[in-house]
């Protein structure tokens, strides 16, 4: 069993290398409810996980990897890739039974960005970093966070080649969180951006609304601001490639399974493999309650 599913999943890497625009998406339940899920429906028709079986393909000459949208720009739904269900599906994220909703910060509308994550990279939650000023901290167990900067509006799922800019060392409830600075190579300015600096002359005041957009975003919900690794300053391309490249090392020793008997609270690691397939249900959403279009005002 171990050899044929060995020898299925490196057909799939093959296939999936060959063929990326061939990736899609299964989706089950109602959107805004608890019980959505979407699943990542490889080249073949099996169901994979967006976390483990998308190739991350860091190119470090282009200073480019593979990008999975979780959530559209200007939209407030908390959606992100789950670290509990198998396969590690698209879901909403749940507090206290609610599905929850990002407020809106005055002038912005949901998230100012198109937000994602890079695929086969993991913070580590179980040891204490190993990037230069911020060995006092821990990952938060999660994919790297990126913001694409580009001028379409992606969607849920979308799969995208990105550029690296830079990077924002968030901390959140004492937990490294960075956030990468990515646009999508496709687009009309990628050419013309290389580094945070670039994005400074380019797009005036997009990096400082960032960074104080990701200080007051949990504030209306209570909680206090958001602090930064470095001063809130950015890192640049390269020294960001160099986390991710430590991101992605760690992710190889999530994959192994050797950690889960010491800590089974990690991202759980059934990926393709398995000859599961499933049929979307292609429900209607429901309706946004009322109150997330409510505008909150922040001092600075």
């Amino acid at each position: 069993m171990i050899r044929n599913t060995a020898l299925r999943r490196l057909i799939q890497s093959k296939d999936i290398l060959a063929g990326k625009k061939a990736f899609s998406s299964v989706t089950l339940g109602t959107k805004y409810t608890a019980d959505f899920r979407q699943y990542l429906k490889l080249p073949n028709g099996e169901i994979g996980s967006y976390f483990h079986d998308i190739p991350i393909e860091l190119n470090e000459t282009d200073c480019t990897v593979q990008m999975v949208t979780e959530v559209s720009r200007w939209s407030n739904g908390k959606f992100e890739i789950s670290k509990e269900l198998d396969f590690n599906p698209i879901v909403q994220d749940v507090k206290n039974e609610n599905v929850r909703f990002v407020h809106n910060i005055f002038p912005y509308h949901g998230y100012i960005h198109n937000y994602g994550a890079l695929p086969q990279t993991w913070e580590n939650p179980t040891k204490f970093s190993a990037i230069p000023g911020t060995e006092t901290l821990k990952g938060d167990n999660d994919p790297l966070d990126c913001c694409e900067i580009g001028s379409r509006i992606q969607n849920i799922g979308d799969i995208s080649t990105v550029k690296v800019l830079g990077s924002l060392g968030l901390i959140d409830d004492g937990e490294l969180d960075w956030k990468v600075i990515v646009i999508n190579v496709k687009d009309p300015m990628a050419q013309k951006l290389n580094d945070f600096k670039d994005v400074d002359k380019n797009f005036p005041g997009l990096l400082e609304a960032t960074r104080e957009w990701f200080r007051a975003y949990k504030v209306p919900a209570g909680k206090p601001e958001n602090s930064f690794a470095f001063d809130g300053h950015y890192k640049n391309a390269e020294e960001t490639i160099q986390i991710i490249k430590e991101c992605h090392k760690e992710w190889e020793s999530l994959i192994s399974g050797n950690l889960h008997k010491l800590h089974p609270d990690i991202p759980v690691i059934k990926r393709a493999g398995l000859g599961v397939t499933l049929e979307s249900e292609n429900k209607t959403p429901n309706e946004i309650p009322n109150y997330v279009y409510k505008w909150h005002y922040i001092n600075k």
